[in-house]
């Protein structure tokens, strides 16, 4: 809740493309039923350690669970971005709605798990004095590796494509190590690479990732 307060409460940013910024996240997936899951989400990015704000992510989305290596998902999200970053800079206010659709597919090659992730985005842009609609994809590559039934090794990279203007958007490179807490809980600490046409961006992340079954829950209510 501090750091939703204040990132609202900082007036002029500094563009971080020279600082080691920092990214918080939480993510969650829900089991309602046998083939649906909520999707849960929230980021704080920052262009130092924990202050300099740069973005606010909230995504949600609901989940169709094809089997257990492919599912879909159709979702929303918020979004509030310092007007300085990379992606619209010169601007004083940006707010987002987006809608997404996604598409995951998962195999196995030896020990490493890998992951393919599938995205169309619409994206409804309001900069104040304006607003705009615009469309991107993106693809990710995600590999991870057990090291013990507590320790893995994950990494990814994902592309953004923009549907019109500039076809490239921007490109994240991630490695990390992680640790299984529980059975559904699990932390990352990694670093991130993002790189756009003009700037590159250090990132250190933090995430932790919670999926509780709601269904077990549910029948037993």
């Amino acid at each position: 809740m501090l750091m939703f307060i204040s990132a609202f409460t900082v007036e002029s940013q500094v563009n971080g493309e020279n600082e080691l910024g920092s990214w918080y996240m939480y993510f969650g997936t829900n089991k309602i039923s046998n083939k649906l899951s909520i999707h849960t989400e929230a980021q704080f990015r920052y262009y130092e350690q924990a202050k300099n704000f740069n973005q606010l992510l909230l995504r949600t989305g609901l989940n169709y669970h094809f089997d257990t290596n492919a599912w879909a998902t159709l979702g929303y999200g918020y979004i509030v971005t310092d007007g300085t970053f990379e992606e619209f800079s010169n601007e004083t206010h940006l707010d987002e709605h987006r809608i997404f659709e996604r598409f995951f597919l998962k195999n196995k090659v030896w020990e490493f798990n890998f992951e393919h992730r599938y995205t169309l985005e619409q994206r409804f842009l309001d900069f104040g004095d304006r607003n705009d609609v615009q469309h991107r994809m993106r693809y990710r590559l995600q590999i991870t590796l057990p090291l013990t039934n507590t320790f893995f090794l994950n990494f990814y990279d994902e592309i953004f494509i923009n549907l019109q203007d500039d076809i490239f958007g921007q490109n994240r490179l991630y490695a990390a190590l992680g640790i299984n807490i529980t059975e559904n809980t699990s932390l990352q600490l990694g670093y991130l690479k993002n790189h756009f046409s003009e700037a590159n961006y250090d990132r250190l992340q933090i995430g932790i990732t919670y999926n509780p079954d709601l269904m077990g829950i549910l029948k037993k209510k």
